[in-house]
């Protein structure tokens, strides 16, 4: 097994959705308390097979889990920033795990263009910010070059029409 552990090697290959699965996930998307028999009459399945669908996702990876929403602000966490990251070519999985550590950290991408790592962070405030870029991120050996981007205001998009692309009519099945 790679280092790290790669989640594409856990799981199985992907499965194509249809648009029953595409609805189940805009439902659990918007409110994943939602019932297995509220989801089974919005998406006018029984609710076994809904219960099916749900667990099949589960199983696939298609579904991570089920989490709350957050608003940063009212929960204490006033300061919030995108922070880019250049590091050590090869250094990925190892500066992935520093990164899942920090305290805030609620988003880590590697990504292709003029930085390698984009996080977004949620602090108390702003020199708990500058403490975490000073002190934690730029301490770490393999992070070559940082740089903060101060969030003004949020907005977390709800799933909807669109949300969850839909394929094109004449796509291939994903087997």
């Amino acid at each position: 097994m790679a280092e790290g552990g790669d989640r594409a090697e856990q799981t199985p290959p992907a499965r194509p959705l249809d648009a029953i699965d595409r609805d189940i996930l805009r439902i659990l998307q918007s409110d994943g308390r939602a019932s297995i028999r509220s989801v089974a009459e919005r998406v006018h399945v029984s609710r076994a097979n809904a219960y099916a669908r749900i667990n099949r996702l589960i199983d696939d990876g298609v579904i991570r889990g089920f989490s709350a929403r957050v608003n940063h602000e009212r929960a204490g966490q006033g300061a919030s920033a995108y922070i880019t990251l250049k590091i050590v070519q090869n250094s990925w999985r190892t500066v992935r795990e520093q990164l899942q550590a920090l305290p805030g950290a609620t988003h880590i991408a590697l990504v292709s263009g003029d930085f390698d790592v984009l996080l977004l962070v949620h602090t108390p405030d702003n020199r708990t910010l500058r403490e975490l870029v000073l002190t934690r991120l730029q301490s770490i050996p393999e992070v070559l070059s940082t740089r903060t981007l101060l969030v003004f205001e949020e907005t977390d998009l709800d799933p909807g029409p669109g949300r969850i692309a839909e394929p094109p009519p004449d796509a291939e099945p994903l087997l």
